[in-house]
């Protein structure tokens, strides 16, 4: 139900999937996919923030990332497999070792900021707009709190969070941030960075779901999928952004 759009970041062009809401729009949504890419389930999610009522962009970022973004939705197939995971896992970090340049890091911030001021900019977004991000997108979606104090609400799903208090102390929206019990390395990390939000005085609210673990929104993948966890989130998600973008 959604159309493709252009735009450009540090001089390099990029695509987004843009999902228009029927009827007065709710706000504007950046929705930040996987690692794994703009695939067939983070376009899927773009169109369910649409029936809901929101513009909703989920820009194309791994080529800004300098990833290979055929080779990396052809791994994400692969990791569904429990067989293949082996395999799979160092052809997977191979694959994404460019995140680790600061420079890299750099212009794909720079492309999520360029959708936010395109959605920013509509008077469907102007002053209510969101982000929603999954993992690799859950961590930009942390980064664009931290960089952008016009951002009315960030929803990160299991994102990586590095930052100390002084650097969230920029935070100036509500986040909402979700993680599965079994994602240890996030979960074990979550006490402080909960200090560290309470410090900087951000209003930071986390759910952590039993028996899910790292992506278990994503339908598309039935070894990390957890229905119940996954509803509950949608939901919280769906009152949070009616609470944040509501004209105040």
């Amino acid at each position: 139900m959604g159309t493709m759009v252009d735009f450009a970041a540090a001089g390099q062009a990029f695509q987004g999937y843009r999902a228009e809401p029927v009827g007065a729009a709710r706000g504007a949504v950046i929705v930040i996919h996987e690692i794994w890419g703009l695939n067939a389930h983070t376009r899927d999610i773009a169109d369910r923030f649409a029936l809901e009522g929101y513009l909703a962009v989920a820009p194309d970022l791994l080529g800004l990332a300098g990833l290979d973004a055929v080779l990396l939705a052809e791994l994400g197939e692969r990791r569904a497999d429990p067989a293949a995971m082996a395999e799979v896992q160092p052809l997977i970090r191979a694959a994404t070792a460019p995140m680790n340049s600061p420079e890299i890091a750099a212009r794909t911030r720079a492309g999520v900021a360029e959708v936010f001021e395109h959605l920013n900019s509509t008077p469907e977004g102007a002053g209510r707009t969101a982000v929603v991000g999954f993992c690799f997108g859950g961590t930009y979606s942390f980064a664009l709190a931290v960089e952008e104090p016009r951002l009315a609400a960030a929803v990160p799903f299991y994102g990586h969070a590095a930052y100390s208090a002084a650097e969230l102390a920029a935070i100036a929206c509500p986040l909402l941030a979700f993680y599965g019990e079994d994602d240890a390395r996030l979960v074990d990390d979550l006490p402080d960075l909960t200090v560290r939000m309470q410090e900087a005085g951000v209003d930071f609210r986390s759910t952590v779901f039993p028996g899910a673990g790292h992506a278990f929104f994503n339908d598309s993948n039935p070894l990390m999928y957890r229905a119940e966890p996954s509803r509950i989130a949608w939901q919280k998600t769906l009152d949070f952004l009616a609470q944040e973008l509501s004209p105040k």
